[in-house]
Parts: structure tokens; sequence; C-alpha cells
């Protein structure tokens, strides 16, 4: 059943800023009716509008997805209010570049909240609704450091390491009842998000991505696409994909390269804004901080390893074919 407004219906946590922001506009832009959960009211203000401007309906909810009452009420109020929810989107986060043992155990606690439980906090709000129902997708954000950890990252790798266990273990949980119900994961690479602006830092520059740099846009075609066509897992960015195999293949090697680029990789000598951390208080309380970041001039607009994961149907019969070929036409040469 689509929401009351014939469309359907997407949630997306931390939908105010940055990916979750891009993804906010990408569902408005296919037609969806949007809700978000955030913190920050001019950040939800702004994606509310965003919605709107493209011609569905929106509501933006005040929540710390930390807060596991806080995020089930925030369901039960949008299935009142817009109708039955097709799409969860978990996309908050909290972040920091800071050294482990310069992390106060208060900090690493509540980035672990954020960032991990606050993933299991939308899913299991999420099928609550959908698992009755029989349908809807889970989309459930991770990162290239799910698989491969980083130095001065240690809260935000743990937690994405823990959301990738999390999500396998419910989809299977999922497969045993036979559910029609879909979770789904995507990891993504370093991003020109306003995260760099507003994150926990005890560096003594200011902090970036991991190059190479991507907008947004990006995984939000990404994550809508999982929507309608869902699976297992995407991969957005080519340095995801050689991240990920390149720590299968050989992670003493990366942890040696890491040791001696990681640190200074993710800092930068130009002179930037810096908010708030947005830890314990949201930094778009007052002012939209938008989609993007401040690295819009070194940020690729383009990833071919999306363009192709978004083809791969196609593209696979079509490969099998022509090495099928391939091979008849070796075989036809050496019978001569």
């Amino acid at each position: 059943m689509p929401s009351r407004t014939g469309r359907r219906l997407a949630v997306v946590t931390g939908g105010t800023a940055g990916v979750g922001r891009a993804t906010v506009r990408e569902f408005a832009a296919r037609g969806y009716d949007v809700a978000v959960l955030a913190r920050g009211q001019a950040g939800l203000d702004g994606a509310v509008a965003d919605v709107e401007a493209a011609g569905g309906s929106a509501l933006g909810i005040p929540t710390d997805v930390a807060d596991h009452t806080a995020v089930r009420a925030a369901a039960e109020r949008i299935e009142d209010e817009l109708g039955e929810i097709d799409v969860w989107v978990n996309a908050a986060f909290a972040g920091s570049l800071a050294f482990f043992w310069d992390t106060s155990p208060e900090e690493y606690e509540r980035m672990t909240q954020v960032t991990y439980l606050g993933q299991v906090n939308g899913t299991r709000a999420a099928l609550e609704r959908m698992r009755p129902r029989d349908r809807g997708v889970v989309v459930n954000v991770g990162s290239a450091m799910a698989y491969r950890s980083i130095p001065l990252q240690s809260a935000y790798c743990g937690a994405k390491h823990a959301v990738k266990g999390f999500s396998e273990s419910v989809m299977t949980e999922l497969l045993h009842e036979r559910s029609n119900v879909k979770v789904c994961m995507i990891q993504l690479p370093g991003l020109n998000t306003p995260q760099f602006n507003w994150n926990l830092s005890r560096m003594p520059k200011h902090p970036m991505p991991v190059p190479p740099v991507f907008q947004p846009e990006l995984p939000a075609k990404g994550i809508v696409f999982l929507a309608e066509h869902p699976r297992r897992n995407m991969w957005v960015g080519l340095s995801t994909a050689y991240t990920i195999l390149g720590e299968r293949l050989a992670p003493k090697l990366l942890d040696i390269y890491l040791a001696r680029k990681g640190v200074g990789g993710q800092q930068t000598d130009r002179d930037l804004p810096r908010w708030e951390p947005n830890l314990h208080q949201p930094a778009d309380a007052r002012t939209d901080r938008g989609a993007h970041g401040v690295f819009d001039d070194q940020a690729h607009a383009h990833d071919p390893l999306l363009w192709l994961s978004q083809r791969r149907r196609g593209l696979i019969p079509a490969l099998t074919a022509a090495t099928a070929l391939g091979v008849a036409a070796a075989v036809a040469r050496n019978r001569r």
C-alpha cells in the first residue's frame, strides 16, 4: 500500500546533512514522500522544504537515533501522519578524528551509540512494521571502514564493523522465516560532507576525508537504487573496492601503509571553517548545513563502480556471452 498521497514512503535517519540529505533529495526526485529523523531543527526544516519543492509530502521529526524509544515513537508518528513505510535508511552517525587514548570513555560510548545502535534502533522500528506486512526494504549505510579500519577513527570503524555483522545476522533471520522484507548494506568511500566541519577533532590541522573524495549524491543514488532493486550489499567508489580487496589480500601491508600515511592523510593545512562538535548537540540547529562539505574542488561527481553496479544484471549476461563467443572462436582457431 502506498502512502496517503499515493507515493511510496521513505524514512531517512541523519537526513539533514551529508549523505542523508542527498538521499532525501534523491528520494524526493524519484517521487517519494520522505520522513526525516535528525536532531537539528534548521536542517530538518531545510530537508522538508527540499521534499516539498519536489512535489512530495515530508515530515521532519527531531530524534536522537541513540534513543530507541524516540525512534519507535517517530516511526509510529510517521505511519499515523504519512502512511505505511516502504523504505527505511539508516544514515545517521557521529565521528571523530583523534587517537583512541585521547578519546574519553563517554565520547567513545556516544559515538558507538549513534553510529551502531542508531542503526540497530532504526532497523528494529522498521521491521516491527514491515515484517507483519511481509514487505519493505531497510538500507544500512556502511563504509569501506567496515572492512578495513584506519587510524584516528577507532570508534567509527568499530561501529561500522558492528553494523556489518548485525546486518548480516538479521539478513539470515529474515531468510529463515522466508520473509519478503529485505535488509541491504551500502559501503561508502571518503565523501565531501559537513562531517569534517563538525566532527570531534583533537588533531592540529583541519579534518578531511580520505582521498579520493566523492560527492554525497553518488551514495544517495546507490541507496535509492537499493530501495528499488534490493540486494545484499553494494560498494560505492573505486577506492572502496580496492580498500576492501586490499584488506583481503594483504592486511599487514595496509597496516604499515596506514601507520605511515593515515594520520597526515586525514588532515589539511587549509584554513577552513570549524563548528562545535555535533557529538552531544546538533551543529545544524540554527543553520542548515546541506549535503556538501568544503571539499567541492577535489570531490568526484562520477563513479564507474556505481555505474557498473547499477547495471550488473544486464552486464553479466553480456560479459558471459562475450566470453563464450571468445572461447568458441579460440576453439575454432585451434581446430584449423
